[in-house]
Formats: structure tokens, C-alpha cells, sequence
């Protein structure tokens, strides 16, 4: 372990959840839930208004809604979000070549590698630079920890949220540690804390303490001389600039369980798709094709089959999947499958063409694929409005969905740059109404920010009132054309709270 603390790491606050706020003015300082909205969703972020109530990340969306009722649910904005996360990554990667992402809000960096930091005084600059150029290019915060290793790095920017900068000074890190609970250290998670605590062990001083025979004894040689190991603070490992991506996947969980085979293949044929679609995005290919099939009964099975060169070829990918689907007794019903590809090269197999199973059709480019559609299910008359979806309006401009039901949408009009904005009510055939791309959190000389109230294009004259159906417009809208920022409660009314069950919202 170096000597000076100069591996940072900054980990963005509540980060989802803090861009659907910088995005939207009217849920600033509100209790804002991101993740999936069905009766099986899972959080994937929460404000830190919404964590006074107790809502945290991979809690079921369902406990969140009784603990926070009154918060803004809405779906995620992955794109949005990653555009947001390359800004950040260019930032860390303008200090050090050596930046470890961890995920989209998450990485470490060591600042030695380009003289960027070389003690604890440039460390600290540095970091408190670095925030002030995230908060000035994305308008987010992030929290930042120094350190000589990563292990404590990470510790140190827990410590710091949010949005804060904590430096462990060399020589400090025993007496730092030793009162923390040994859950803190990573590695340890609930069965290894329950398993120390059944053997007296609560805290990294009394890990300490128990020394590495007995660590070994209780935990296996592995992970019990590298829990010694951090309990002394010691971490030796290096900032790793690349990563090797090992598998590319992807996965659906269903709201209510599939029962029928043939809608089973289909979901299959369509997960194919989109893994080759993240296949070729990243310039690979694979030679392990792997189905997951999660049933009725939470069990869980995989299956994989590896072909004899690497692939992106999307008919290859589909055959090798409804292959290991045969395997597998869906007749329960199925509530998650996934398709994965491993055993990744940059390059692929041109003539695999005998590796499917008998002649097939000419098939489309896995870009111009159409959706699936379950011929069982019925044609959907209306457009699907989900929460938080940027749309804009022919007469209005630039907003966001607020929810949807009982054939209305309504939608908030306001950008990043707006004051909170008003909020009008729709049919969801609404003609003026469109899906539209999302805007720039922080806005650039060269894009001056579009006024909410006012269309890019000519005016139109505002819809006709519409009758009470569950949902309705605040009784203060003003007609269109206006660029006014209008003034809004000190809270979400009770009435609403962007949250949509089984496609109509919910009423309080």
C-alpha cells in the first residue's frame, strides 16, 4: 500500500434519482423513487428524501409505495443516465489514465499515474476540483474519498455523502477502522457478519484482534487471511484501467407468470435479440450461449451451450437459446428469463452457419427487427404514457409524463432549466403529443434552453376541456405560447404520486 493518499474514489449521489431531479424542477427537494413500476419491480435508486422513510435500493417497489406513498415513482432512463455517466468518466479520465470504472456512478482513480496528486494536500485539491466540475458540467454532486488504497477509498466516500469530500490521512487507518463494524470491509456481507457474530466478532478491531489462525479456522484460508489482511489495512490491489467485460446478458422479470410455451419461446427469441444488439454495440462476440429461467416457485435454472467459434449472429444466438429452452419444464409458469452470450472475443466466426439446427430463412439485421408480439394478447388501441417519459406537446413544448389512466396522460411541462412548470391533462391519442429526446441537464452556448409553454414550431390552440376521469389539469393553466414559471406547493399534492398499476394510475 502506497504512502500517500492518492486513490480516490467518487461515487455520484443517489444517482439515478438525483438526474431525474436535475431533469425536473417540480421534484427538486421531493421524495423521488426510480426503478420498476410493476407489481414486481425492485428500486433501483431512491432520493435522499425518499431514504428518510426508510425506501432504499433493491427493496421491492411494492414496500417502498406503503413507506413513501406520496413519492414520485418513476421508470429509469438508462440512456440518460449513461450519457450522464461518460461525462462524468471523461472528468475522472482528464486526471489519470488509470480510472476503474465500477459502474455508471462508481469508479476509482489513481491521481499518481499523471501527477495529478502525489500527497495529501494535492489529493485533496484535486478531489474538491473534480466536484466542482461534475456539479459544473452535469449540475449533479458526488462524493469523493482519499486514500492509499482503494479499500479504504471506498470507505472514505461513504463517509462523505453526499455530496463530500473525505480524506484518510496515512497512519490513521487502524484507529479509523477499528471501531467500524465488520460489515463494513468489503467481502463481508449478511452470512460472513452473522458467522463472525456468532463467534464474538462485531467489529474490524476485534477482527483484528482474533488474528489470522482463527479467521482461517472460521472462514477458509481465502477469505479469512484477506480479511486479516484489511482488518491490519492492508490493500495492495492496483486501479485496473480495463476491465474485461466477461459476459454480455440480458434479462426480463414479468409481472405476472408466463404459463403458455409458445409466449416462453417467443420472450426467449426476443432476449436473443437484444443481447446481440449489446453484443455488437460493444464490438464483440461469444461462444457460450446461456439461458436463465427463473419459475413459479423462485427456482432458478441455467442452461448454456457452447458453440464451436464466437458469434453475433442473431439466428445463431436465438437457435442456441430455444435449444436449452427444451430443456426446461416451464409448465408452472415463469416469472424471469435471460439470455446471455460468454467466452468473448473481438472478433467473430464467419461460417458458423452449420451450427444451426437445419436450414433457416433469411432473416433481417438484428437492428431492423420488429418487437415480438404475442398473438394472444390484444392489439392495444392506446399509446403506453410511462411515468417520467420526456414527450413534448405541438402547443406546450418540452415535459415530462406524470402518469397515465383511464385514457388520459398527464404531463408536466418544464425542462432542466425552467422553474417547476404546469401541468395539463390529455386523451392518450392526443395527436399534439409525442415521445421526444431527452434534454441536456446543463445547457451549452450553443443550445439556449427551449421555454416550457411554447412549441418550437407555431402555435396551436390548447384541447378542449376534458371531463373528470380520475385525473385532471391544475385549475391555474394559462393558454399557450406563455413562458412563465409558474409557482407550485411546497409538496407533491397528495393526488398524485406518479405511480401506475396495471397501466391506470392509482388513486390515493
Amino acid at each position: 500500500m502506497r504512502n500517500a493518499p492518492t486513490i480516490l474514489h467518487l461515487d455520484m449521489d443517489a444517482f439515478y434519482a438525483s438526474v431525474e431531479q436535475a431533469a425536473k424542477p417540480s421534484l427538486r427537494g421531493k421524495a423521488v423513487v426510480v426503478g420498476g413500476l410493476g407489481p414486481r419491480g425492485v428500486v433501483a435508486t431512491a432520493s435522499y428524501e425518499a431514504r428518510v422513510f426508510g425506501v432504499h435500493s433493491a427493496m421491492p417497489m411494492a414496500q417502498a409505495r406503503r413507506l413513501a406513498p406520496n413519492a414520485a415513482y418513476l421508470v429509469p432512463r438508462f440512456s440518460v443516465y449513461r450519457s450522464v455517466s461518460e461525462q462524468v468518466m471523461a472528468l475522472l479520465r482528464e486526471l489519470s489514465p488509470l480510472v476503474e470504472p465500477l459502474s455508471l456512478d462508481e469508479a476509482f482513480v489513481d491521481l499518481e499515474a499523471r501527477g495529478a496528486a502525489w500527497d495529501a494536500e494535492s489529493a485533496r485539491q484535486t478531489g474538491t476540483r473534480l466536484r466542482a466540475d461534475i456539479r459544473a458540467v452535469t449540475g449533479l454532486t458526488g462524493s469523493v474519498g482519499l486514500a492509499a488504497s482503494k479499500m479504504l477509498a471506498k470507505i472514505a466516500s461513504e463517509q462523505a455523502k453526499p455530496d463530500g469530500l473525505v480524506l484518510i490521512e496515512p497512519g490513521t487507518e487502524r484507529a479509523l477502522l477499528g471501531p467500524m463494524p465488520v460489515r463494513t470491509l468489503p467481502g463481508v456481507g449478511p452470512a460472513t457478519g452473522d458467522h463472525l457474530r456468532r463467534a464474538g466478532i462485531t467489529t474490524v478491531e476485534e477482527l483484528a484482534e482474533a488474528g489470522e489462525d482463527e479467521l482461517v479456522r472460521l472462514l477458509g484460508r481465502a477469505h479469512g487471511q484477506a480479511l486479516y489482511a484489511m482488518a491490519l489495512a492492508r490493500d495492495d490491489r492496483p486501479v485496473v484501467a480495463e476491465r474485461e467485460t466477461k459476459s454480455v446478458s440480458v434479462e426480463d422479470t414479468y409481472d405476472v407468470d408466463i404459463h403458455d410455451r409458445l409466449r416462453v419461446g417467443l420472450e426467449v427469441q426476443r432476449l436473443a435479440d437484444r443481447c446481440v444488439r449489446r453484443l455488437r454495440e460493444a464490438g464483440l462476440s461469444g461462444r457460450t450461449i446461456v439461458l436463465k429461467v427463473r419459475r413459479y416457485d423462485f427456482s432458478t435454472l441455467t442452461r448454456s451451450e457452447t458453440l464451436r467459434g464466437p458469434t453475433d449472429d442473431p439466428a445463431v444466438v436465438r437457435e442456441a437459446a430455444a435449444r436449452l429452452l427444451e430443456s426446461v419444464d416451464t409448465t408452472g409458469g415463469v416469472r424471469l428469463l435471460g439470455v446471455g452470450v460468454s467466452g468473448l472475443a473481438d472478433y467473430t466466426q464467419e461460417d458458423l452457419f452449420a451450427q444451426a439446427a437445419g436450414e433457416r430463412a433469411s432473416e433481417p439485421p438484428v437492428e431492423e427487427a420488429d418487437p415480438v408480439v404475442v398473438e394472444e394478447e390484444p392489439r392495444p388501441e392506446e399509446r403506453h404514457w410511462r411515468p417520467g417519459q420526456d414527450v413534448r406537446h405541438a402547443a406546450y413544448g418540452p415535459g415530462w409524463v406524470q402518469g397515465s389512466g383511464l385514457g388520459r396522460v398527464t404531463v408536466r411541462f418544464e425542462t432542466p432549466q425552467s422553474g417547476p412548470g404546469r401541468v395539463r391533462t390529455f386523451r392518450v391519442d392526443d395527436a399534439e403529443l409525442e415521445p421526444a429526446e431527452p434534454l441536456p441537464l446543463v445547457q451549452g452556448p450553443d443550445h439556449p434552453p427551449p421555454c416550457p409553454g411554447q412549441s418550437d414550431g407555431p402555435r396551436h390552440r390548447a384541447p378542449p376541456e376534458l371531463p373528470e376521469a380520475g385525473l385532471s389539469a391544475t385549475a391555474d393553466q394559462e393558454g399557450p405560447g406563455t413562458c412563465q414559471a409558474s409557482s407550485v406547493p411546497a409538496s407533491l399534492p397528495k393526488s398524485w404520486s406518479g405511480r401506475v398499476e396495471d397501466g391506470a394510475m392509482s388513486r390515493p
